[in-house]
């Protein structure tokens, strides 16, 4: 029973607590034994919190036991990121500035979960402040792929990846920025939705990803995903780009008939290189659509690298972020994000203001596909999941790109604050995961957990584990 409880799906685990056929304890009791066998090969959870945990969960055991009223994820453990604040919980943000941290208030995200009855079972590791979209710092070290221990998970999300793809946890927190639930999600055979901007509160720290970062679900499967997007939603005054309340459940858009979409295709976006076995998934998960009865048409979209105004942005907010703690960082980083310190003396407030400007005719540029279509579909990656002790691919399908080139599926809709989620479709060479991108239109995360829940149900993915789990 330990093993099955740890592939259970959060919706399962909630249900089963409900109706007493499980102990909140004993899924907890199962999920650190998971933890024991398989963390130490990953090192996806850098912070373990299981005697808190255990605590947890005997109150809720309590509360169930009292009939007292209880919450979506009452008894659900989550793991939560490690850029995102827990109270009386080490937060480190990947960084060695930062080793000894202990927050006194939860970020809004972890505030909401806890009051939905989850139990927060630790914090998982991320590269250091989220700069960089594979996990590896020099505080911890790398988190290793599950599917194939030579790769990494990802990042900056790929300790929440690693660890609910070997089922240590059916939930984890993630944030995007330039594709970070997305990149992980999509290396670990998971689903992960990156959020409309503003639509789930965050602290926005380190600077530098105001705009551009939305905290989000990394799950095994749709509704659990569209579960917590419905938990963590919602305004907060702690961030200005927090969007009012709708009334929308996400997690009723499961299910729902997917016969009167209307779906564009690109394979390339007009500029990013794509690996052969990756295209040739992504066309026959496309096809697999058409079979749903949505209606796909292939578009010539022709984006331009639009890397440089990520570039710009990130770096420029985030070194002038660090101003007054700049000393005592350059001297603990993690040796390859010396470079944005170098770039950063190097960019004015003019790049700055073009870089926004190019976001705005980026805006102009997709608005009228997505005036004629419900949602876009894209590869998630060009590339399966790069080895660790790399920064990524230095070329693609023969093609040299630069340093973000093989990211560029993932930033465009960062730049444009649209919601974008990564579905898992197959796998490539070396057992490594392939995923499909789903990007919707404004406010339209509802449309792409109602796709991509038509697809689990025909096609699903929850079922194959890693050799490790």
């Amino acid at each position: 029973m330990s093993q099955e409880i740890c592939w259970m799906s959060a919706v399962e685990v909630a249900e089963a607590v409900r109706t007493k056929r499980l102990s909140p304890v004993e899924v907890v009791d199962a999920l650190l034994a998971q933890v024991e066998r398989t963390n130490p090969e990953l090192n996806a959870i850098i912070t373990r919190t299981d005697e808190l945990a255990r605590e947890q969960a005997r109150t809720a055991e309590q509360q169930v036991m009292r009939g007292e009223e209880l919450g979506p994820l009452h008894g659900v453990p989550i793991l939560i990121k490690d850029l995102e604040e827990t109270k009386g919980i080490r937060t480190t943000f990947g960084s060695k500035l930062y080793e000894s941290y202990v927050p006194e208030r939860d970020h809004p995200m972890v505030e909401r979960l806890k009051g939905a009855g989850a139990i927060v079972f630790g914090k998982t590791n991320v590269p250091e402040f989220g700069l960089l979209p594979l996990t590896d710092n020099a505080l911890f070290g790398p988190t290793k792929n599950p599917w194939n221990l030579e790769h990494n998970a990802g990042g900056s999300s790929g300790g929440s990846a690693a660890a609910v793809a070997s089922g240590m946890a059916p939930l984890a927190t993630g944030s995007d920025g330039g594709g970070s639930i997305r990149i992980p999600a999509a290396f670990c055979g998971l689903f992960g939705i990156k959020p409309h901007l503003g639509r789930a509160a965050s602290l926005h720290f380190p600077p530098g990803w105001e705009t551009l970062s939305c905290v989000g679900p990394i799950a095994r499967n749709v509704r659990d995903a569209a579960r917590m997007l419905d938990v963590i939603s919602g305004p907060s005054a702690f961030d200005r780009w927090s969007l009012p309340a709708t009334g929308e459940c996400f997690e009723a858009a499961c299910g729902r008939d997917v016969r009167d979409l209307r779906l564009a295709w690109s394979p390339d976006l007009g500029h990013v290189p794509v690996e052969p076995c990756v295209r040739e998934a992504c066309e026959e998960a496309v096809r697999r659509i058409e079979k749903l009865g949505c209606s796909v048409t292939e578009v010539p979209l022709e984006l331009e690298d639009l890397s440089g105004v990520l570039q710009s942005i990130v770096i420029c907010e985030t070194v002038t972020g660090m101003e007054a703690q700049r000393d005592a960082w350059e001297k603990v980083l993690f040796e390859p994000l010396r470079v944005f310190l170098e770039v950063g003396e190097q960019l004015t407030y003019q790049d700055l203001v073009r870089a926004h400007w190019r976001r705005e005719e980026l805006v102009r540029q997709l608005a009228p596909l997505f005036e004629e279509y419900d949602a876009l579909l894209t590869p998630q990656m060009p590339v399966t999941a790069p080895k660790n002790g790399t920064m990524g691919p230095e070329e693609i399908d023969g093609q040299g790109i630069g340093p973000l080139g093989w990211i560029g599926f993932c930033f465009p809709f960062n730049l444009t604050g649209q919601p974008a989620a990564s579905m898992p479709i197959g796998f490539g060479p070396g057992e490594l995961p392939i995923a499909l991108q789903l990007v919707g239109r404004r406010f339209g995360e509802a449309t792409l957990l109602r796709l991509a829940s038509a697809y689990e149900a025909a096609h699903p993915w929850s079922e194959r584990h890693p050799a490790l789990a």
